[in-house]
C-alpha cells in the first residue's frame, strides 16, 4: 500500500501559552482519534508532528495511525519557521519511500502548518530548502495577526486564516484538517492525488480564505 504522508507543523512559540497550545493538544488528539475512526486513513495515512519555538523539533516522526501516540505540545520561545521548513524538508526527504523495482512510491506528502506570529529566523533558507521536495496539498493558517504574505511564500494558493486562537476556532480548523486528511486518503485510493484548496473540503465559518 501505498502511504499518504502528512506533516503537522505547528507554532509552539510563547504567544501560544494557554489556551491556544491546549487547543492545539486537543486538536491533534482528536485528529488522530477521528481518523482511527476512518478506513481509508487508518490505511493510508502516516503522521508527523513537527513545531518551532527558538528552534525546531520533530516531536513525531512520520508513524502509522494506530502506532501514533499525541505529543504534550508546550510553548515558549520565539518563532523559527525557517528552521521548521527546512527541518520538513529533511524528514520529508528521509521518510518519504521513492518507487523503486520492487515498491510504488509513497504519495506526494501534506503539510498543514499554522502559526500566530512573524518568523524569527532566516526564513528565506528555510523557504529555499522546503521548496526543494515534492509535496501534495500545503495548507498555511494564520492566527490572529500572523503575516499571511509570508504564508503565501509557503503555500502560494492555499492560505486560511483564523481570527482568534481559542479553543472554538482551533477545533474548527483541526476538525478540518482531519477532514482533509480523510478526503485525500480515499482520493489516493482511486489513484488521485489532491493538491490545492478547491479540491479540500469547504473550510467552516471559523475559517476565513485567504486565497
Amino acid at each position: 500500500m501505498r502511504r499518504l504522508p502528512v506533516y503537522l507543523v505547528l507554532d509552539a512559540s510563547g504567544s501560544m501559552s494557554g489556551e491556544p497550545i491546549q487547543a492545539v493538544n486537543n486538536g491533534v488528539q482528536m485528529l488522530v482519534s477521528a481518523l482511527r475512526q476512518d478506513p481509508q486513513a487508518l490505511e493510508t495515512a502516516y503522521l508527523s508532528v513537527i513545531t518551532f519555538d527558538s528552534s525546531a523539533h520533530e516531536l513525531v516522526p512520520l508513524t502509522d495511525l494506530p502506532s501514533f501516540q499525541a505529543p504534550n505540545v508546550t510553548a515558549s520561545g520565539v518563532t523559527a519557521m525557517g528552521e521548521a521548513l527546512e527541518l520538513v524538508a529533511n524528514c520529508a526527504r528521509r521518510d518519504v519511500i521513492k518507487a523503486s523495482g520492487t515498491q510504488k512510491a509513497d504519495w506526494r506528502p501534506m503539510v498543514f502548518i499554522m502559526t500566530d506570529g512573524m518568523p524569527t529566523d532566516d526564513f528565506e533558507k528555510g523557504l529555499a530548502r522546503f521548496k526543494q521536495e515534492k509535496w501534495g496539498a500545503i495548507v498555511a493558517c494564520a492566527v490572529n495577526d500572523a503575516d499571511t504574505d509570508i504564508l503565501k511564500k509557503i503555500a502560494p494558493e492555499s492560505v486560511v486564516a483564523l481570527d482568534t486562537a481559542d479553543s472554538a476556532a482551533m477545533s474548527a480548523f483541526f476538525k478540518w484538517v482531519t477532514a482533509s486528511i480523510g478526503l485525500s486518503s480515499k482520493s489516493v485510493q482511486n489513484g488521485k492525488e489532491l493538491e490545492g484548496l478547491d479540491q479540500l473540503p469547504p473550510p467552516p465559518p471559523e475559517i476565513q480564505v485567504v486565497v
